[in-house]
């Protein structure tokens, strides 16, 4: 099996445009035989009450509700079509978001039994005056959020990573997403801030804890391309030392070039191949 895991659609009000049907089609041309279709699940009513950071940023961060069964019969569309030469799954990436835990379970509860692949991905943190943030949007809503970001990387660092191990920690309901989407994502912006390129102590034992709690609950890793071809990231989520120590703790990886367009799809494989 070659698995394309973390992908999305002409939907995603951030992407490209490019259609699903046309980046299948790249899909089986590079000989995946699986193809995930993770579109970004709609942020919590209440969401924008509380957000701090650039109005485009959430206007353009996901779905709408309204949206949804458009994403459905979208991915049943291609999917028939297709049947023959790729199996499609479908589901969502889901933002953790705190605060929202139980709109979150709620949808998925709702939509869960209609999907069989989904992301549990951290996209937001609260920061300064306790409102929600961006951590991949840009690098100066990031800066916006996290006033000591250059004073103080490793707090910035351990706040990403504890938020992650309450993600994957809060009980979600029986459609929980299987997989921990791009774990070191607070890392994108690394080359703009001259982040720290290792991690201290604490962050360690984080990212350890976060490894053996997936292992033990029999969740995956995203193997995630994207930041590789990011302008000031230029590395892969979660970069080799994790995905290393991973792979000796016995935590499933799944690719996923997160592509948002054709030319994406399939960025980085042969990464992913090294690590297998």
């Amino acid at each position: 099996m070659k698995i394309e895991g973390h992908s999305h659609t002409e939907l995603c009000p951030h992407g490209s445009g490019d259609s699903l049907e046309d980046m299948v089609k790249k899909a089986i041309q590079m000989g995946f035989t699986d193809y995930c279709v993770t579109e970004h699940a709609p942020l919590p009513h209440g969401f924008v009450a509380k957000f701090g950071g650039v109005e485009d940023d959430w206007q353009t961060a996901s779905l709408a509700y309204e949206q949804v069964e458009s994403y459905f019969n979208l991915v049943d569309q291609v999917q028939a079509k297709y049947q023959d030469q790729i199996k499609l799954h479908v589901g969502f990436e889901v933002d953790y978001v705190e605060g929202f835990e139980a709109e979150i379970r709620q949808f998925l509860d709702t939509y869960g039994p209609r999907t069989d692949q989904n992301i549990l991905s951290v996209h937001y943190l609260r920061g300064a005056d306790g409102l929600i943030y961006g951590v991949d949007y840009s690098p100066e809503e990031l800066k916006m959020g996290f006033t000591n970001l250059e004073d103080q990387p490793h707090a910035f660092y351990q706040r990403y990573l504890r938020v992650i191990k309450q993600a994957i920690s809060t009980d979600l309901g029986d459609y929980q997403p299987q997989r921990l989407g791009h774990l070191t994502l607070m890392r994108k912006y690394q080359d703009y801030f001259a982040l720290p390129q290792d991690y201290n102590e604490q962050e360690w034992r984080l990212i350890k804890n976060i490894l053996i709690l997936l292992k033990d609950q029999g969740r995956q890793l995203d193997f995630n391309l994207a930041g590789m071809y990011k302008e000031y990231c230029n590395d892969f989520y979660p970069g080799a030392r994790i995905a290393k120590l991973a792979k000796e703790l016995g935590v499933s990886m799944v690719y996923g070039s997160d592509a948002h367009s054709i030319k994406e799809v399939g960025h980085g494989y042969h990464l992913y191949e090294a690590f297998k």
